[in-house]
């Protein structure tokens, strides 16, 4: 008797130990939900500069539907540049922002026209929601987007409990007349085909237990379930249910709950699926390996026919519904969201993060990121990419996947990184080139070393003259290091800008020494470059290893006038109620010399039209003005090129991984790739406006003087009053008292 009070009073206690772990566990954050990173929206404005087929990217890639007549979120039609788009409601950092209805219509130049297509108004300012792009990896290495029991969708609920769970609203945590149905049909059949759990028994064994099949173990998910029944109602078990069912795996990643695989196999949030999908998302209950609906299609609609005939014999839905259901197609989007993923971007994400977050905040805290990313330039980016170095290996006779590569595309005005590639094949997540290939950069530092010189107004001007001849310069090691240009030729007559449009090595290291080179390097860090650099004279030629983004960022401030702003991979953070944690605004300051800039910006236009970059005038559509520089480094073992146009400026680097020679210069190289990223985004020709302090002279050819009245002349800006003093014989004269005020402007100046 003592014997069977003891063992009594061990189970009861043992059940009170699992009725603590089960509260526990259960109460509170039940799980570690990874940070969540989206997109930059779409702004949608009168004049905005979009295309149809930008438009229509965007809305596929929310998964939005295209249907005759749009009536629920999600939806859109089109007719010949006219769109109706039911926007999906979504929580901005700044806004709870509801459904609406829009018509938009698009020319050839953009937005014509934004309303309400419900009323006709007029809007001014639209945001169409962002793209979830990715989530950064918990420490379990899961994922899961949460939602609420009133979240579910209720053919969803009526379709598990018919397959999985018959009498989950009626039972106790355990059915013992299932574990009766199963255990019989198992003997008859002599092996396992058919389970008795019920759902809470399932949610035991995924939640609390671990793998391993013992009777123990079966013990304590029994115990479990009649605590967690008793503890807890119905609707909360269900809710937990469809936040922790396993249903995948991408990579490394886990994909648990409805929710998440609702985007992952569909790109779409669950309330928007329907019967066939519901059904299909039932399937993988059973098996998300053996049903995958994208590596076992056949596997996976024969499961689905039998979801739907089981939904159809327990009443959740009827014959006729079954029956059309069984004969739909899976659905799965093979290029969906959560498949595809930039994870060179994503790295960026990361890293900026880090400055202010905590590891444990960005893989269990739900955090909501809103970053910069641009889908539609990271695509482009992407193609460019992988499709111009496949061309490039089989022009040059390089053996295929031996090139390698990294592209960085920024907002000029802005910093925001637009799209990152840091590699050939877009969707590997190792070695990111463009943050981590720190390479020697070759003549890209060139402009630095120009930008140095224009700023000393007073002795240098773009046709001042260069010495061009060779030179020899002794190390404090003792050894002699004599630059050659890359033609091996020394050159006559040579002005400042020809030097930097021809990339004249030689001249560019004579005037390195001249304007020295400590000027150079503060004119590098304040340009944004933040690595330590050495004051050796090879830097004059870019014997100094930088990444592409770091590059980004030097270029992007010249491109901007002379106005750096910081690269930024983030808008916003909110939690996972979308209360806003931190905002990473504009933030633009003057840098250096702005009227300088306007003037290297002036040669970097004309490295596109007659030097190193000239084959751009083929390469891009006709009529549109762009500026760049190319940068090759010794043997051709790198290939560069940095430009931009009037919004957006963009590096690539192309290169091998075991830095043998690639047989590219910045011109054959790189910048193939940069024309292929810019005709596929667009271009917007610079915009020449003279800033405060410059001015624009007419100049004799010839002679480099004035040349206003000359037969053939040249417009060149100058810093005010740093031009020529004298006119060509050609010139019209001037009368005594303009050629006197112009010798005094050039005397005081």
């Amino acid at each position: 008797m003592l014997g069977i009070v003891t063992l009594l009073l061990a189970v009861i206690l043992y059940l009170l130990y699992l009725d603590q772990v089960v509260q526990n566990r259960f109460q509170g954050r039940r799980w570690d939900v990874p940070a969540k990173v989206y997109s930059r929206t779409l702004d949608l404005y009168p004049g905005a500069l979009l295309s149809t087929s930008h438009l229509q990217q965007t809305l596929d890639g929310l998964g939005y539907r295209r249907v005759k007549h749009p009536d629920r979120p999600g939806e859109y039609s089109s007719y010949r540049g006219r769109y109706l788009i039911r926007t999906r409601p979504f929580h901005f950092p700044d806004i709870n922002r509801p459904s609406d209805y829009l018509e938009v219509v698009l020319d050839k130049q953009g937005v014509r026209t934004l309303k309400r297509a419900s009323n006709g108004d007029p809007i001014g300012y639209y945001r169409i929601e962002p793209r979830l792009i990715g989530s950064l990896s918990s420490t379990q290495g899961e994922d899961r987007i949460l939602l609420t029991r009133e979240e579910l969708p209720d053919l969803l609920v009526a379709g598990l409990i018919a397959v999985e769970d018959r009498s989950f609203y009626q039972h106790i945590g355990i059915d013992p007349m299932a574990i009766g149905r199963a255990l019989w049909a198992n003997l008859a059949a002599k092996r396992v085909v058919q389970g008795g759990s019920t759902l809470t028994q399932q949610l035991v064994k995924n939640y609390f237990l671990s793998l391993e099949r013992t009777l123990w173990r079966k013990i304590n998910e029994i115990a479990m379930a009649l605590i967690l029944d008793l503890r807890y109602s119905k609707d909360e078990i269900l809710e937990a249910y469809a936040n922790e069912i396993y249903l995948g795996q991408q990579g490394g990643k886990a994909i648990h709950g409805f929710a998440l695989a609702s985007r992952f196999y569909f790109n779409r949030p669950l309330h928007e699926l329907d019967l066939p999908r519901l059904a299909l998302l039932v399937t993988l209950v059973r098996g998300p390996s053996a049903y995958d609906p994208r590596r076992h299609p056949e596997q996976a609609k024969k499961r689905r026919s039998l979801v739907l005939q089981l939904m159809a014999d327990q009443g959740v839905i009827s014959p006729r519904q079954a029956d059309s259901a069984r004969d739909q197609p899976l659905g799965v989007e093979q290029g969906s969201l959560h498949s595809s993923g930039s994870p060179a971007f994503m790295d960026l994400v990361k890293r900026q993060l880090r400055r202010d977050y905590q590891e444990e905040d960005l893989s269990a805290g739900g955090l909501r990121i809103f970053s910069t990313l641009d889908p539609w330039f990271q695509q482009r980016a992407e193609q460019a990419l992988s499709q111009q170095l496949s061309e490039l290996e089989r022009k040059q006779g390089i053996q295929a996947g031996t090139l390698q590569g990294a592209l960085t595309l920024a907002d000029t005005e802005t910093g925001e990184v637009l799209a990152v590639v840091g590699d050939r094949n877009p969707r590997y997540a190792g070695f990111n080139r463009a943050l981590d290939a720190v390479r020697p950069v070759g003549s890209l530092i060139k402009p630095a070393v120009y930008l140095t010189a224009l700023s000393q107004s007073g002795d240098y001007h773009l046709l001042s003259p260069l010495d061009d001849s060779p030179i020899q310069i002794k190390g404090m090691n003792g050894e002699i290091w004599t630059p050659g240009n890359y033609d091996n030729q020394s050159h006559e007559g040579v002005t400042l800008e020809q030097a930097l449009t021809e990339s004249f090595n030689q001249a560019t290291v004579r005037l390195g020494l001249s304007v020295g080179l400590e000027s150079i390097i503060d004119n590098l860090y304040r340009l944004g470059i933040r690595r330590p650099l050495h004051s050796y004279p090879s830097l004059l030629l870019g014997a100094v290893s930088l990444s592409p983004l770091e590059m980004t960022q030097m270029y992007q401030t010249l491109a901007n006038g002379g106005y750096g702003a910081t690269l930024k991979s983030i808008r916003d953070v909110t939690d996972a109620q979308g209360t806003p944690l931190s905002r990473y605004p504009l933030t633009v300051e003057s840098r250096v010399d702005s009227r300088a800039v306007y003037l290297l910006r002036h040669a970097l236009n004309e490295v596109t039209r007659s030097g190193t970059g000239k084959a751009l005038q083929w390469l891009l559509p006709g009529e549109v003005d762009v500026a760049g520089k190319t940068g090759t480094t010794d043997n051709l073992r790198d290939s560069w090129f940095a430009g931009f146009d009037q919004k957006h400026t963009a590096v690539v680097w192309v290169g091998r991984d075991d830095n043998q020679p690639t047989g590219l210069t910045g011109s054959s190289g790189a910048m193939r790739i940069w024309a292929g990223l810019m005709n596929g985004i667009g271009i917007t020709s610079l915009q020449q406006n003279l800033p405060v302090g410059v001015e624009m002279l007419a100049i004799d050819p010839e002679t480099g003087l004035l040349g206003e009245g000359c037969p053939q002349v040249l417009e060149y800006p100058f810093i005010s009053g740093s031009g020529p003093a004298s006119r060509a014989a050609c010139a019209r004269s001037g009368s005594v008292v303009e050629d006197g005020i112009l010798w005094f402007q050039r005397f005081f100046n």
